[in-house]
């Protein structure tokens, strides 16, 4: 319910981000997955919907930038409502070269997911690369048991034109808990169409996660509407605006 209440709260600032901020620049989305788990017990579909936002807001020399998503998730025959927040401070180190630092949390069930880490994006003409580093601390990830997981996830995003970007992306997450190490890598692939002189664009992308020490598999296909304010998709990139938190959520890609 915690992390339910900051996601509204994030959520309710990124709407009022423009009325407040004339140099605010992000956008708004809706979406849907339809996750497919591959175990050795078997496998599962879920749907899940998606209601996300982020914005950046300038501030002298540095760039706050705040992101908010509420799911509702649908599997197993039951539902349930989760959410995640986070907030990144960083600031341009050279005319191409952002970094900054960031803290979210997000929830796997009723347990709570804390993750801080560094971040850094280098602008292109027609690309923008990101890598991040985080740590991440679940308690009672699982009944009775702790984790401690580390990530390194990195990304490029290629402008075809200034409307459509492709990107790609990969991460390695390390995940100590009571009873051993385990290790997880999530990829995936994705592309956003700015509709000409609009401000609502189509997102579509594919993702992967495999969690070796467990031997599940989860592959996810997404599709979604969104709505930018203050420029367009690679004016988002250039302000910060599409910092997210790949970090805190890689080894739950599609969950």
């Amino acid at each position: 319910m915690k992390t339910l209440f900051l996601a509204s709260a994030a959520a309710a600032a990124l709407f009022a981000a423009p009325a407040v901020a004339q140099d605010a620049i992000g956008s708004v989305g809706v979406s849907y997955a339809n996750p497919s788990i591959d175990t050795d017990f078997g496998d599962a579909e879920a749907d899940v919907w998606t209601v996300d936002g982020t914005v950046a807001l300038p501030m002298n020399d540095w760039t706050v930038t705040l992101n908010g998503s509420v799911d509702y998730v649908e599997a197993f025959d039951e539902s349930d409502t989760s959410g995640a927040a986070a907030a990144h401070f960083t600031r341009m180190f050279a005319p191409d070269v952002r970094a900054g630092a960031f803290a979210g949390v997000s929830n796997l069930g009723n347990e709570e997911l804390w993750t801080a880490g560094v971040e850094a994006q280098k602008y292109l003409a027609q690309a923008t690369l990101t890598g991040q580093i985080a740590y991440t601390n679940a308690d009672d990830l699982l009944e009775g048991v702790d984790a401690d997981i580390w990530t390194v996830g990195v990304d490029a995003a290629f402008y075809l034109t200034p409307q459509l970007r492709l990107n790609a992306g990969a991460s390695y997450n390390n995940v100590d808990t009571d009873f051993g190490d385990g290790d997880a890598w999530t990829y995936g692939v994705g592309g956003e169409y700015e509709f000409a002189n609009s401000p609502f664009s189509l997102t579509a992308g594919y993702t992967r996660a495999d969690i070796e020490s467990v031997d599940l598999d989860v592959d996810s296909w997404t599709i979604g509407l969104r709505y930018s304010f203050g420029g367009g998709i690679q004016a988002r990139d250039r302000a910060g605006a599409s910092l997210g938190s790949p970090a805190m959520t890689s080894i739950l890609a599609g969950f």
